[in-house]
């Protein structure tokens, strides 16, 4: 019974960073190619900060 929930613990943890570092790697991505002026000027401190090109 000991191992069947470690297990599950371990798999739950594993799938939550997973989902994390998906969702964050989304929003870089997102945020680094924005191709709209509006979403570009939002993005324009970070896309420098996280070291994508810009103009």
């Amino acid at each position: 019974m000991t191992t069947k929930t470690l297990t599950s613990t371990k798999s739950t943890a594993l799938m939550s960073v997973l989902f994390v570092a998906m969702l964050g790697g989304s929003v870089l991505f997102l945020a680094g190619h924005a191709q709209s002026q509006a979403l570009h000027d939002a993005a324009h401190d970070v896309r420098h900060a996280t070291g994508f090109p810009c103009h």
